[in-house]
């Protein structure tokens, strides 16, 4: 991704090179350019758009709106073969998850048409709507996202926008957007590259580059993590040639010494699910098993680029799950860095342990005002929850009130799930302190959140969100094509926006 900025006192210019689409700002307008987008409100109301396009076009546009369904929200005109005049119908005052969509849709429309230049008219929407415009276009910006690295004939098609006129996003907000864009962007990297190349070495030295942006970063290898007592997380590396590790990702952005806000992500780079091997079906899916971890380190970058004003950190348990002459065997017990024992009774229940150790160590460590972790951790949830929403299990009231609400603001939804003591005795195990798994059957989420809960030793406020739903798509959504989604980093960007910044 390439970020190029160019200011002048007299014309502002800002050309944005991302992914397939290149977007440009300037205050010139030409009445006769090629293709060109025009804000209208939900009536398609267009008696303000005279100056914008010639009194012929105006009257063929008029006359053929009659014959169109005003119920869409994006209709085109072909003036010529090599004109369109585009009408993006907006509310009044729109949401901004709302502005976003609509600029998803505006790609999925006009991607594959020949005409690949379009002016933006910016004055066509209303002076308190300018920030529809940067929310429109962020939606184009996410949707446009594609994984090509490894195709030796990649789409060198761009769709080049110009959006021209001054009611347009401030410079601070275009940098935001910039922000978070290229942290969902770099989640989205990190969770579609192969487990051959993406594996944990690989991981820890990609991490450790943030540090150019501002992030303190500590990696913790296998002889530090032995040191600390990390056992249920090295136990999960053991049957594997890489390494495991622990790593930190601080930002000290807040001018006083506030207590940070705390992410954890697990990070299976590639999850066999050992000795208790998985079947080999699907089985290559798999290298997504560390999307928790990647929405921690995407965050992490979005919160650096944009300065956020707050204290943050990040950790994340980066291991690879293989059936070695060394992996760990069911019925292993294994003591915690919590002091903890745990008997492992299915090596495929490997996140929660990756988990178990990185909350003790960052709650212990960092004495956060909250910790939020992610893990594609059980199937169970996608059974529960499918692919709308991710499950949510906390001990706080507040803070999952804060989080169900930021996700319904970004479309990126949660679901309080159930915990209750009642559910121990499930995973108490009659060797350990607890076992990994539950036997018994049933409430498969609930009881693996159960077992996290126990390694949160002093009541810190903690939200567990299992994304397993969620981290991945095969048929894409509102703002993504397919593939890795990104899920969490908007959301989590949204809550501390809204209710820490």
């Amino acid at each position: 991704m390439l970020f190029l900025f160019i200011y002048s006192t007299h014309l502002v210019e800002i050309v944005l090179k991302f992914m397939s689409v290149q977007i440009n700002y300037n205050s010139a307008y030409k009445k006769n350019s090629t293709n060109i987008v025009l804000f209208v409100d939900e009536k398609y109301s267009i008696s303000n758009l005279k100056k914008f396009i010639s009194a012929s076009e105006y009257s063929f546009v008029l006359d053929l709106l009659k014959t169109k369904d005003l119920k869409k929200k994006i209709i085109s005109f072909e003036i010529s073969s090599k004109r369109k005049i585009i009408l993006v119908s907006f509310k009044k005052n729109p949401k901004s998850i709302e502005a976003e969509n609509l600029g998803a849709k505006f790609y999925d429309i006009f991607k594959e048409l020949k005409q690949k230049e379009f002016i933006v008219t910016s004055e066509t929407l209303s002076h308190q709507n300018r920030n529809a415009i940067g929310h429109f276009l962020h939606g184009i910006k996410l949707k446009s996202y594609k994984f090509e690295k490894y195709k030796t004939k990649k789409n060198k098609d761009k769709l080049n926008i110009t959006v021209v006129g001054k009611n347009i996003p401030s410079i601070k907000d275009q940098s935001k957007f910039n922000a978070l864009e290229d942290g969902t962007f770099f989640t989205r990297d990190l969770v579609s590259e192969p487990g051959n190349i993406l594996h944990p070495d690989e991981y820890a030295k990609r991490i450790n580059y943030l540090k150019k942006i501002g992030l303190k970063i500590n990696i913790y290898d296998e002889n530090k993590l032995k040191k600390l007592g990390m056992n249920t997380l090295l136990g999960v590396g053991q049957g594997s040639i890489r390494g495991s590790y622990l790593v930190t990702m601080e930002w000290n952005g807040a001018k006083d010494k506030s207590k940070p806000l705390a992410f954890v992500g697990k990070g299976v780079c590639f999850d066999t699910g050992g000795i208790s091997l998985k079947p080999a079906k699907f089985m290559e899916d798999m290298t997504y098993d560390m999307a928790g971890s990647a929405v921690v380190v995407g965050l992490m970058k979005s919160l650096a680029l944009r300065k956020a004003k707050i204290n943050a950190v990040g950790v994340v348990g980066l291991v690879e799950n293989m059936p070695g002459g060394n992996a760990q065997r069911p019925g292993d017990i294994v003591k915690s860095y919590s002091g903890k024992t745990v008997e492992i009774l299915n090596t495929d229940a490997e996140g929660r342990l990756v988990l178990a150790d990185a909350l003790t160590y960052t709650e212990e460590k960092f004495k956060p005002k909250f910790i939020v972790d992610l893990a594609t951790l059980t199937g169970a949830i996608i059974v529960s929850l499918g692919s709308e929403y991710a499950g949510l299990f906390s001990n706080d009231d507040k803070l999952s009130k804060q989080l169900i609400d930021a996700g319904e603001k970004v479309e990126e939804k949660l679901w309080r799930m159930p915990l209750n003591k009642n559910f121990d005795k499930l995973i108490d195990s009659k060797n350990a302190d607890v076992q990994n798994i539950n036997y018994v059957g049933g409430a498969g989420s609930t009881t693996a959140a159960q077992f996290l809960q126990r390694f949160i030793i002093n009541k810190t406020p903690w939200a567990h969100l299992d994304i397993a739903g969620m981290a991945f798509s095969k048929y894409g959504g509102a703002l993504n094509s397919g593939g890795a989604t990104g899920y969490g980093v908007r959301l989590l960007n949204k809550l501390i926006e809204d209710h820490y910044e």
